[in-house]
């Protein structure tokens, strides 16, 4: 584990450029000053935050991109905290899901692991998996281990285990929630590492599945003293303020920031490292002593093609799903009756358009506060390997979310105002082997004194996961860095 650094042992001077100015880019650079050494930011377009991006409609704030981040890691809410918004945190007011399955608006079961069940019971009462499901479910006390190898897909694992219905009407949602990706594709040791475990150590899924949660109770009783710790926390205003918050601070620690400034190219230097500018009076040069790399993957290919072909081979076979998001805002009279809950999630194998929907002014309380006569709710729109809608208008965009809302909710009403948020190559995808390429991107990468890469294609597509990204690279960065002398007797 990292471990923070102070400017204390670090030589003045020591040049770090952060290119990428989103949150991973951002924590990396607030971590490095921190460290004691001097920071450039480069961002390409005219906006920081990458996937977290604060806005308003009709005068309420909401988020247009991620809009909640996991508390039960501690780095997300640590940063907010280092950055003032400490007393701007909250957790959901109501985090009671629905599935829109099987024709009908059905209660999320409880007592699951990623979509993956417990408590049998549970299930069957949610009637979101049918009787035959429950059935091919049970088949799973006696059925010999299944072997997972070095990898294997979260599908595949689940089907061969419990059958396809728990997968498509339980675990695709829930993972494409995260990933906006397949389940049959999607890496088990790399999205769910606990499950993945499990696999390993039992022969039983769902007994893989009670160990975990008995060993989570345990940790609760352990801590039966204190207040429950939320499972995820927003900020008011938005979790897309965050970004901004920590710019401010890596400005006042004496960082340079500059946006719409893109990287032509990187060479090594008998010192260091030349990033070389494409700016709008031709190209000029930042001379650094290190670099963090923390933009997606086909930004960072490009830039390593050079001075690290292997890995930028690597970063060009990573994929992207693109999605859409759909804001709108209602008059609160025509639709609190019908909307409940934090929203639904819908099953692909459903064949529905949207994929999600939140009821934002349920979730968070500053989004109720900030206008009582209006509903601000959002839906999802798009997914790997089903992008075909993200070619529409924005126009029908919105007619399809409010064509799948009338039919799963009863939702009638037509918005006061709207807003598509389009997130085109948002979300890396992590397919089986994708632990194996970062290990091996990372061990070429870091064949190159001073440069290390961060981001959500490396630990993790989630808030904190992506800061954990930055500090580490932050620290292994300072740990190259030339010591300040000591101070002579």
């Amino acid at each position: 584990m990292s471990t923070a650094h102070t400017s204390t042992g670090r030589a003045p001077g020591s040049h770090v450029v952060v290119i990428g100015g989103g949150i991973s880019g951002l924590a990396a650079a607030h971590r490095l000053l921190g460290g004691g050494a001097r920071v450039t930011v480069l961002e390409a377009s005219g906006r920081l935050g990458g996937k977290l991006r604060a806005g308003g409609i009709a005068g309420v704030p909401v988020d247009l991109g991620a809009e909640s981040m996991l508390a039960r890691r501690p780095e997300a809410v640590e940063l907010a905290r280092a950055v003032g918004l400490g007393d701007r945190l909250q957790p959901p007011t109501t985090a009671t899901a629905a599935l829109w399955t099987r024709g009908a608006l059905r209660p999320m079961p409880k007592g699951h692991v990623m979509g993956v069940p417990g408590d049998l019971d549970l299930l069957a009462a949610s009637g979101v998996v049918s009787p035959e499901g429950m059935a091919r479910i049970s088949e799973d006390e006696t059925l010999e281990r299944t072997e997972v190898g070095a990898d294997v897909a979260v599908g595949a694992y689940v089907a061969a285990r419990l059958g396809r219905e728990v997968v498509d009407r339980l675990v695709e949602p829930l993972l494409g929630g995260v990933y906006a990706g397949d389940a049959y594709r999607i890496s088990m040791r790399a999205a769910v590492p606990q499950l993945f475990e499990a696999a390993r150590a039992e022969r039983s899924l769902i007994e893989g599945v009670r160990g975990i949660q008995a060993r989570t109770a345990a940790r609760a009783a352990a801590e039966s003293g204190q207040a429950p710790a939320p499972v995820f926390m927003g900020i008011d205003g938005g979790v897309g303020t965050l970004p901004g918050a920590v710019a401010d601070a890596v400005r006042a620690a004496g960082g340079t920031i500059r946006t719409g400034t893109p990287v032509r190219e990187l060479r090594r230097t008998a010192d260091g490292w030349r990033v070389v500018l494409d700016g709008g009076d031709g190209p000029a040069a930042l001379d650094a002593d290190a670099v963090v790399l923390a933009t997606p993957a086909p930004a960072a290919a490009r830039l390593l093609a050079a001075e690290a072909p292997a890995a930028a081979t690597e970063l060009s076979a990573v994929e992207y799903a693109s999605m859409a998001l759909v804001t709108m805002a209602f008059r609160r009279a025509d639709v609190a009756a019908a909307l409940s809950g934090s929203g639904f999630l819908v099953p692909p194998v459903d064949g529905r358009k949207i994929k999600a929907s939140t009821f934002v002014s349920n979730k968070w309380g500053w989004i109720a506060d900030a206008d009582p006569d209006l509903f601000v709710l959002r839906t999802s729109v798009g997914r790997y390997g089903d992008e075909a809608d993200l070619a529409r208008d924005d126009a029908d965009l919105v007619e399809l979310s409010l064509r799948d809302l009338g039919e799963a909710v009863g939702l009638a009403a037509r918005p006061v105002a709207q807003q598509v948020t389009r997130w085109d190559g948002g979300l890396p995808q992590y397919p089986v082997g994708h632990l194996d390429r970062v290990a091996r991107i990372r061990a070429e990468a870091g064949k190159l004194p001073g440069l290390r890469v961060c981001g959500a294609l490396y630990d993790g597509v989630g808030i904190p996961a992506c800061i954990a990204s930055a500090r580490t690279a932050a620290d292994d960065i300072l740990d190259t860095l030339p010591q300040a002398a000591a101070p002579a007797e």
